[in-house]
């Protein structure tokens, strides 16, 4: 589909979608893989060196999704809190693989320092269906707000809330597709009645800081890390990356708690969002795996010594 001249399939251009148009949005949509095989079996592999709970049960008419964590089996009060979520954004492969090799790897290395605790796939319907939004066409990372319109962000913030976590770190893994400007961007100007706005991708790995916690110096260690392993995404000619002023390399800020984005869930001195491009001809969707594992390993090593 053309981006610029053919028109999102559903709705009516300029004309927000009621109910009937987020009906025939869902109608659409189809499994493309499967929860189970990648995401829930990898982590029954992980039982004996990790607590796997479920923090809740996503529910969409009558299927149903267990929603899990992983938890260091040492845990230890003296010791700060990772947190590292995946797949909010279920779509995004990169996140949630990211996250599984990050505890099938790495992890092990780091639990005689920190708590961790991983949530690989925030949004499972969204990963069978390679979706950004939910089945209610709503963006779960639009959504950690009070009263979250999101099923799957209102889970993990009672959860966190109800254990008491206040991470030191929270790392959101999330990447960029060509889909984004094929079908997710489209989709969201057909659904909200508006314009289409459709820029160029990054071609590169960059992060999103905070703008209430940047920590400019965290987030320039992350890109460090990910720069063994893949490219960094180059500022346009306006010294912007997605519209956004680059304060470093690699690094621009976002509002989290006004747009509701994972990265506000918490009040963690060191936050961040990654971004990754697999679609680049530079790297590939392997590649963007070991980035995001490489950025948190460089998240983990700059806050333990910062702290």
């Amino acid at each position: 589909m053309s981006t610029e001249s053919a028109p999102y399939p559903v709705g009516t251009p300029g004309v927000p979608w009621g109910a009937a148009e987020r009906a025939a949005w869902l109608a659409r949509q189809e499994q493309q893989r499967s929860f189970e095989v990648d995401v829930l079996r990898p982590l029954d592999t992980l039982r004996g060196r990790f607590e796997v709970l479920p923090y809740g049960t996503l529910a969409y008419g009558e299927q149903t999704w267990p929603q899990l964590v992983a938890l260091s089996r040492s845990w230890d009060a003296a010791r700060p809190v990772v947190l590292v979520t995946g797949g909010v954004h279920g779509y995004e492969t990169s996140g949630v693989h990211g996250a599984l090799r990050f505890l099938q790897t790495v992890a092990a290395d780091l639990e005689a320092r920190v708590n961790l605790v991983v949530v690989p796939c925030v949004s499972p319907w969204a990963y069978e269906t390679i979706n950004r939004w939910n089945p209610e066409a709503v963006d779960p990372n639009r959504s950690f707000l009070p009263d979250s319109p999101a099923a799957e962000a209102g889970a993990l913030m009672s959860w966190m809330a109800r254990m008491g976590l206040d991470p030191l770190v929270h790392i959101d893994l999330h990447e960029t597709t060509d889909t984004d400007n094929s079908e997710f961007r489209p989709a969201k100007a057909a659904r909200d009645g508006t314009t289409l706005a459709a820029g160029p991708i990054p071609d590169g790995f960059y992060t999103v800081g905070h703008t209430a916690r940047p920590e400019l110096d965290f987030q320039e260690a992350v890109v460090a890390a990910v720069r063994q392993v893949t490219h960094i995404a180059v500022p346009d000619a306006r010294g912007c990356i997605i519209g956004e002023p680059v304060q470093r390399e690699g690094v621009i800020l976002y509002d989290a708690d006004v747009l509701g984005l994972c990265m506000g869930m918490t009040r963690a001195r060191f936050v961040t969002t990654t971004e990754v491009y697999p679609d680049s001809p530079r790297t590939d969707p392997e590649t963007c795996i070991a980035a995001q594992v490489a950025a948190v390993e460089g998240a983990v090593a700059f806050a333990l010594g910062s702290a």
